[in-house]
C-alpha cells in the first residue's frame, strides 16, 4: 500500500516505535522499487530525515533501527535531502551505529551485522555527496574507527559485507579528503595495514622472504579462480592503497619503507598473476593492481622478477618473465580497444616503461617482444598489425601524454639510442620526443645502458641505403623537380618559397624553425632564413663543396 509521505511524518512525529516501523517499511519497499523522489517535497524529506535521526538516539529494536537506516540510505541518494544528515550530531550517530565510535563503550559482544552494514552505507552516500559530512568525518576521526577494524581482517566475527563497505568508506574518505588520506599513509601506517588486508583477503602463505602463493596451492602452476567477494575486497584494498601512496614514487622513502612496499609489490605480482570469476572482473582487477603499481619506489618493481624459476614459467635469461609478459599482454589489450588510451593504457605503458628502464633482462625482453631485428623496409613503422607498429601509431596521436608514452617507451626499449631510434620508428615519428630532449643532432641521452650488438637483419642491410630515414621505408627514386631549370630559374624559386614562408610567419600562420647549439628547436628570424636559403643555394652550385644535410 503506497502511503503519502506526509502521513509517514504523521506516523513518526506520534514517537510510537511499532507505528513508526510500519510506515518506514511501507516507504522503504516502494522507494526500493522506484528511485525517483517527488519534486517539491524537499522540505518533507528534510524532515522526515531529522524525525528518523531523532528514533536512532533511542533504545531501539534492531528491526527498528535497520527501517530507520534504510530510510537514510534512500534519502541519501538525493543531494538536496541531505541537510540533516550532514552535521556533526547526524555523522556521530551514524558512525556510532557502524560499530565505529572511539572509546564510547556502544559496541555489544555480539553486534547486530545487518544494521551495522545499512549504517555503513548510509555514510558512504553521505560522504560522497557532502563536503560538510567529509568534513565532519574528518574530525570525529572516522578513519581510526575504520583503521582499527581492518586490523581484525582475520577474525571471523565480521562477514562479506561489513569488510566490504568498511573499505568502500575508507577509499571515499581517502580519495576525497587529503589530509585523511595522510593521516591513514603516515599516523596509521596505512601501507602495511592494507597490505595485511590484502593478505588476508587474498589467503596467502609465504614460501620464501619475496615470494607469494595461494595457502594450500603452493608451487602450482596455475591457481584456481579467486572468488567474487574475494576479489571485491582485494580491489577496494588496491583502490585505497592508490590514494595513500599516489606521491611515494616522487619522494626518497627509507629503509623500513623499502620493505614495506616491496612486501606489498610481492602481493601485486601475485595479483597480476591471479585471474577471477568473468574476464572483465580479472581484468578490472588487473588495472586496478598495474595502477598501484606505478605508485611504488621505482627499486621495488624488482619483486616482479623475484621468483623462481619453475615449470611451466617464461624464462629469459635465467629470470622468471611471467608477470612482464603478462602485463605485456595486459597493455596490448588496452591498446586493441584504441578509446580512452589516457586513463586505460597509459598505466600499463609507464609501468613498462620504467621497469624497463631499471632491469635489462626485462628491457631485452620486451624489445625481443615489441621491436623484434627489423625485416620489413617496405611498410612506413606506422603501418601494420604487428605491436611495434600501433606503439608508433601512437606517437602522433592527438594526446600528448599518450603520444610521449609511447615515445619515451620505444627510445628506452631501444637504449634511447637516436639512430637506433629512428631505424624502428622514422624521423618523422620520432622528431617529437627528439626535440624535447635537444637531440635532433642525434647522439645519445646518458643512461646506464650495457653494450650489445645490435643485430640487422639480410633483409634490413640489404635495405638500409635506400630508406627514407623520415619515413622509414624504401620508397621509389623520385625525378628531380628543378631539372632543365637555369640557375636563375632554381634561384627565382628558391626565393619565392623563402618569401612565402616570410609572409606566412608574420602573418603567425607558422613559426619557421631551426636546430640549435644544445639540439633543441629554436625560432628562425625571417633574416636567418632570407640568409640560409642563398647559403644554400650558393654551395649547391659549388660542386667542391661538401654540403652538410644535418
Amino acid at each position: 500500500m503506497k502511503m503519502d509521505l506526509n502521513a509517514i511524518i504523521e506516523k513518526m512525529e506520534t514517537g510510537d516505535q511499532d507505528a513508526a516501523l510500519t510506515a518506514l517499511q511501507t516507504y522503504n519497499k516502494e522507494k526500493s522499487q522506484c528511485f525517483l523522489f517527488t519534486p517539491g517535497e524537499e522540505e518533507d524529506r528534510e524532515r522526515l530525515g531529522e524525525l528518523v535521526l531523532g528514533f536512532l538516539e533511542r533504545d531501539l529494536q534492531p528491526s527498528c533501527q535497520l527501517a530507520c537506516l534504510e530510510t537514510i540510505r534512500i534519502l541519501s541518494r538525493d543531494k538536496k535531502s541531505l541537510a540533516p544528515f550532514a552535521t556533526r550530531h547526524a555523522m556521530q550517530i551514524l558512525i556510532r551505529h557502524a560499530g565505529l565510535g572511539q572509546g564510547e563503550g556502544v559496541t555489544p559482544e555480539i553486534p547486530d551485522l545487518e544494521v551495522i552494514v545499512e549504517a555503513l552505507k548510509c555514510l558512504c552516500n553521505i560522504v560522497f555527496n557532502s563536503d560538510a559530512a567529509q568534513e565532519a568525518g574528518a574530525e570525529l576521526q572516522l578513519i581510526v574507527g575504520l583503521a582499527e577494524r581492518l586490523k581484525q581482517c582475520r577474525e571471523p566475527q565480521w562477514n562479506h559485507e561489513v569488510r566490504f563497505f568498511d573499505l568502500r568508506l575508507t577509499f571515499l574518505i581517502t580519495a576525497l579528503r587529503v589530509d585523511v588520506r595522510a593521516q591513514l599513509a603516515r599516523e596509521l601506517r596505512g601501507v602495511s595495514l592494507l597490505s595485511e588486508a590484502l593478505d588476508a583477503t587474498l589467503g596467502l602463505c609465504w614460501p620464501d622472504m619475496y615470494e607469494v602463493a595461494r595457502a594450500g596451492f603452493d608451487g602450482c602452476s596455475e591457481l584456481p579462480l579467486l572468488g567474487r567477494q574475494e576479489t571485491e575486497r582485494a580491489m577496494e584494498i588496491l583502490k585505497i592503497l592508490f590514494n595513500v601512496t599516489f606521491d611515494s614514487n616522487r619522494r626518497k622513502v627509507d629503509e623500513e619503507e623499502a620493505a614495506t612496499y616491496r612486501h606489498l609489490g610481492a602481493i601485486l605480482r601475485h595479483c597480476i598473476m591471479s585471474t577471477s570469476e568473468g574476464e572483465e572482473r580479472t581484468e578490472e582487477m588487473h588495472s586496478h593492481t598495474v595502477n598501484l603499481l606505478g605508485n611504488l619506489p621505482l627499486p621495488c618493481l624488482d619483486v616482479l622478477l623475484m621468483p623462481k624459476v619453475q615449470q611451466g614459467s617464461i624464462e629469459y635469461m635465467g629470470v622468471n618473465m611471467d608477470a612482464v609478459m603478462v602485463l605485456l599482454e595486459f597493455m596490448e589489450k588496452r591498446l586493441g580497444r584504441g578509446n580512452k588510451l589516457k586513463e586505460t593504457l597509459l598505466p600499463s605503458l609507464n609501468l613498462l616503461t620504467e621497469s624497463a628502464r631499471i632491469h635489462r633482462e626485462t628491457r631485452k625482453f620486451l624489445r625481443m617482444k615489441v621491436l623484434p631485428p627489423l625485416r620489413d623496409v617496405k611498410n612506413r613503422p606506422e603501418v601494420g598489425n604487428a605491436l611495434r607498429n600501433k606503439i608508433v601509431r601512437l606517437m602522433t596521436h592527438i594526446d600528448t601524454d599518450v603520444k610521449h608514452c609511447a615515445a619515451e617507451f620505444l627510445f628506452v626499449l631501444c637504449k634511447e639510442s637516436v639512430s637506433r631510434f629512428i631505424k624502428y620508428t622514422g624521423y618523422g615519428n620520432a622528431a617529437g620526443l627528439l626535440a624535447a630532449r635537444g637531440l635532433m643532432r642525434g647522439g645519445r641521452d646518458p643512461g646506464h645502458y650495457s653494450e650489445d650488438e645490435d643485430s640487422d637483419t639480410e633483409e634490413y642491410r640489404e635495405a638500409k641505403p635506400h630508406i627514407n630515414p623520415v619515413t622509414g621505408r624504401v620508397e621509389e627514386e623520385q625525378p628531380n623537380p628543378m631539372e632543365g631549370m637555369t640557375e636563375e630559374q632554381k634561384e627565382y624559386e628558391a626565393m619565392k618559397l623563402v618569401n612565402m614562408f616570410d609572409k606566412l610567419s608574420r602573418e603567425q600562420v607558422i613559426q619557421p624553425m631551426k636546430i640549435g647549439a644544445d639540439g633543441k628547436m629554436t625560432s628562425l628570424e625571417p633574416q636567418e632564413l632570407r640568409f640560409l636559403a642563398r647559403q644554400q643555394f650558393g654551395e649547391s652550385n659549388n660542386s667542391d663543396s661538401d654540403s652538410d644535410t644535418n
